[in-house]
């Protein structure tokens, strides 16, 4: 057992056994595999076992399991034993723990700092990170732990040195350090809870980049103040369109569902966001019992873009939630003939679901098989889900097995399901011949993971 090879397990979930399998085990009652399996270099088993035994205040056994993977300098295996030991009020000795793997910066550091402040030490939190500020991960630890700390002013000052009055980044790779248009959201969440929220907004509408992960700061800070005419006006302007997600939601929330639709349906005019406004569009008016509008809503975005299989597997859903697999088929058939030619595997296994809601699983199954692909070992997944989901889990197994160890997590999960957990762990724990690789250190600023 190494560092190095436990990292490759945790970071690329292959030659061992994944978290959803550990669970699926324990759930099943396999207990005894999970323990025997923790004590011989499995790390997904031995967290969840250390922490089942946690939960039984078997505090000692627990620390037992963990160990040996802390042994090897692994600083996930350190964070979980720290973890427990804060959890059994035994702080001082998760900081012991944990202190040394922070000078490597990055989720350490984060991890240490945000530890210290829960237990008192705030001003020694604010300083180890002050000196991290150009890692955005540690910037925003330190905008949380700074209120606590009564260090706003001094963190702000941080914040607005790494501001330009010119420059902003186009991508997340244009500087070093702690982007610009970071450091202002970062900023502003300071300045919104010291309740200065016209600063607040000022700030904002000066980013290049307004939105992460698909939402937008400013919409949200809007919203959660209440200033919903201006939460408007900027919907209006935000090409992204996640201005006019956050107006929708809010707007839904207080029961103004026509005028969430009416957000929707501006928003499906703009040309970057149509797309992703049109299905939220279909998904708000499923949500309340107008099925058919939300069908008739898909049907046109489907058309505008036949074979984007996003928007295809969307249709699909929808119309098998609402009853009508028959509509379904007939819209994805017509979208096939405009298309042309034979249709891929990636496209055509949207209809399989359908076709085993109008016709049953033997029909779906057939269709499957007479497709080009459909011997294929990515076909094969897809063909196995279709029997799995009829309870013949075994059929499912026969198919799975034909292209073994491809799709090695799909037939270890229905092995386990038929009891069969030994053929189960032999086949996760194969592993390919690709090298091993130092473990990563977890600091995203000096050292990326890619």
């Amino acid at each position: 057992m190494d560092a190095a090879d436990l990292d490759r397990q945790a970071r690329t979930l292959s030659g061992c056994i994944p978290p959803l399998l550990v669970s699926r085990l324990l759930e099943l009652g396999h207990s005894e595999e999970v323990e025997a399996q923790a004590r011989c270099g499995e790390w997904f088993c031995a967290r969840a076992w250390a922490q089942l035994l946690s939960d039984q205040g078997r505090q000692a056994e627990a620390l037992e399991v963990l160990s040996p993977y802390v042994a090897t300098g692994w600083w996930s295996a350190a964070r979980a034993q720290a973890e427990l030991l804060e959890s059994w009020g035994r702080a001082e000795e998760a900081i012991a723990l944990a202190l040394p793997y922070a000078s490597t910066a990055g989720l350490p550091l984060d991890y240490l700092a945000r530890l210290l402040a829960r237990h008192g030490r705030m001003d020694e939190a604010v300083i180890r990170l002050s000196a991290g500020i150009e890692d955005r991960l540690l910037a925003a630890a330190l905008v949380d732990i700074a209120e606590g700390a009564g260090r706003d002013e001094d963190v702000a000052a941080l914040l607005a040195a790494r501001i330009p009055d010119q420059h902003r980044c186009d991508s997340p790779w244009c500087c070093r350090g702690l982007d610009p248009d970071d450091a202002i959201g970062l900023l502003a969440t300071i300045r919104e809870r010291q309740g200065r929220v016209d600063e607040a907004i000022a700030l904002l509408r000066t980013r290049h980049i307004t939105s992460v992960n698909s939402r937008d700061q400013l919409a949200d800070l809007l919203a959660r103040h209440d200033r919903i005419e201006e939460l408007r006006a900027y919907a209006v302007t935000d090409r992204l369109g996640h201005a006019a997600q956050r107006l929708a939601e809010v707007l839904e929330e207080r029961g103004d569902v026509e005028g969430a639709i009416a957000v929707y349906r501006q928003s499906g005019n703009s040309h970057d966001c149509g797309s992703h406004g049109t299905v939220r569009l279909a998904e708000l008016l499923a949500r309340h019992g107008r099925g058919g509008e939300a069908v008739d809503v898909m049907r046109v975005q489907t058309e505008a873009h036949n074979g984007d299989d996003w928007i295809l597997h969307t249709w699909s859903n929808l119309c098998l939630e609402q009853g009508r697999p028959e509509d379904g088929l007939a819209h994805l058939d017509a979208l096939a003939a405009a298309r042309e030619g034979e249709e891929d595997w990636d496209l055509y296994w949207i209809r399989l679901p359908l076709i085993a809601a109008r016709d049953g699983v033997d029909e779906a199954i057939a269709r499957a098989r007479s497709h080009l692909e459909g011997a294929t070992s990515y076909a094969a997944p897809h063909i196995a889900e279709l029997l799995a989901g009829a309870g013949r889990t075994e059929e499912a197994v026969a198919v799975l097995e034909q292209h073994a160890p491809a799709n090695s997590d799909d037939l270890a999960g229905h092995l386990i399901d038929l009891g069969r957990v030994k053929d189960a762990v032999v086949l996760l724990q194969q592993r390919d011949s690709e090298p091993v690789s130092p473990a990563w250190t977890g600091s995203f600023f000096n050292d990326p993971p890619f």
